[in-house]
């Protein structure tokens, strides 16, 4: 709901609009749906777990309250203020010439967060206090964001090596995927304007081990623990981005809800039954779980439409998906829909091609396999996702040892 070109082949796309609840709450009535997965972020914002909750349907997605850690990052900030979660340090505004005197005193670069949902592009890093400025005015005065940018928080520019760990929770227990990480930047090199997302891989080798133990301790176990604690159980997928910085990983933000692309590089790994594991979550009881993985790495390409993240043009024809698909390759769709029986573009992020290899290596090399047998007008990838980790282990293949030599 609503579905797309690819839900298509194994679903049946419903046409209701997902914000509109008591329709949401209708139908599932009236189909006797057992299990809902809530993915994107503004209806979980919006309370549609308490709505269907409430008429006794069972949802993986935590409540409006709980939302609040991805809806309000000023909640989240003073969230983890409270229970000791390391971050970035931040001050909040409603003020444009606050807000401008304290980034001319402390200089840049900085960062620049709408409080509320903007579509994933509430977060400028700004390089300069000039652009920091007109960031601040653009969110506060010119009203850029709208009402998510009544409040702004800025914030010291962490630098590092991101990374994702997600988890699985029913309030109390927590059950965590692979590792995961993500490439915002649209262009090669990582260069280029932020998007939601251009490619992703798993496992992510900046937190192997111990590290990752460290986050799940010090980033997620806390939230989950103190949300409780304060009336408000977290149930469903919490999300943790953090930059692994040279005095450890601290948190960039939280999503309350499975994060494209990082998904689709974690999911086909995943051996347990998906549905279960949902299905316990919403229960509420995931005493005793445990995943099995497998343990091929995996990489997930995002073919994009030309122009994204800026404005781009839909209804391009797509062909080639049938010859891309494989053992080792799977194919996501994302924005596509039909216009009679032709597939065509009807987004910004279009497909995401996933690869499996017994390295990163091999599957961003199944990945772009697939890549170079899809074709539509001004498509649009990049070319090196994974670079890190594939640069990370040749290190090792040249005998500079472990990740604490390099």
């Amino acid at each position: 709901m609503p579905g797309n070109g690819g839900t298509r082949e194994c679903a049946v796309n419903v046409d209701t609009n997902m914000l509109d609840h008591d329709a949401v709450k209708d139908f599932c009535i009236q189909k006797q749906i057992d299990l809902v997965v809530v993915g994107p972020e503004v209806p979980l914002s919006r309370g549609i777990t308490d709505v269907l909750e409430k008429a006794g349907i069972k949802v993986c997605g935590p409540s409006y309250a709980a939302s609040r850690l991805e809806s309000s990052k000023i909640f989240a900030k003073e969230l983890m203020g409270r229970y000791n979660v390391p971050t970035a340090s931040f001050r909040i505004f409603d003020d444009a010439g606050k807000a401008e005197e304290y980034i001319r005193e402390i200089g840049a670069p900085v960062v620049v967060k709408a409080d509320g949902l903007a579509a994933g592009k509430g977060v400028i890093v700004a390089g300069t206090v000039a652009e920091a400025v007109q960031t601040v005015k653009s969110m506060l005065e010119d009203k850029i964001f709208g009402a998510a940018g009544n409040k702004i928080i800025v914030e010291e520019c962490l630098v590092g090596e991101e990374a994702s760990v997600l988890v699985m929770t029913d309030g109390e227990n927590i059950v965590p995927l692979v590792s995961s990480q993500d490439h915002k930047r649209a262009y090669d090199g990582d260069k280029g304007p932020n998007t939601g997302g251009m490619g992703a891989y798993s496992p992510a080798p900046v937190v192997d081990g111990d590290l990752f133990n460290e986050i799940i301790s010090k980033a997620v176990r806390p939230v989950i623990d103190g949300l409780r604690e304060e009336g408000t159980p977290y149930k469903g997928v919490l999300y943790a981005g953090v930059m692994v910085t040279k005095d450890g990983p601290k948190v960039l933000e939280y999503n309350v809800r499975f994060g494209d692309p990082e998904t689709q590089a974690i999911i086909p790994r995943l051996k347990t039954d998906l549905v279960e594991l949902l299905y316990q979550t919403a229960r509420g009881d995931l005493s005793g779980v445990e995943l099995e993985w497998d343990e091929r790495d995996c990489v997930a390409v995002v073919l994009a439409s030309g122009g994204y993240p800026g404005a781009y043009e839909k209804g391009k024809s797509i062909s080639g998906l049938k010859n891309a698909e494989n053992d080792s390759t799977i194919i996501f769709h994302a924005g596509t829909t039909l216009q009679g029986n032709d597939l065509v573009t009807s987004g910004g992020r279009v497909l995401s091609v996933v690869g499996l290899g017994k390295d990163i290596k091999k599957a961003a090399l199944a990945a772009y396999e697939g890549v170079e047998k899809i074709q539509f007008e001004g498509m649009m990838y990049r070319k090196d996702i994974g670079h890190r980790a594939i640069e990370r282990e040749g290190a090792r293949v040249k005998g500079q040892g472990s990740r604490n030599d390099e």
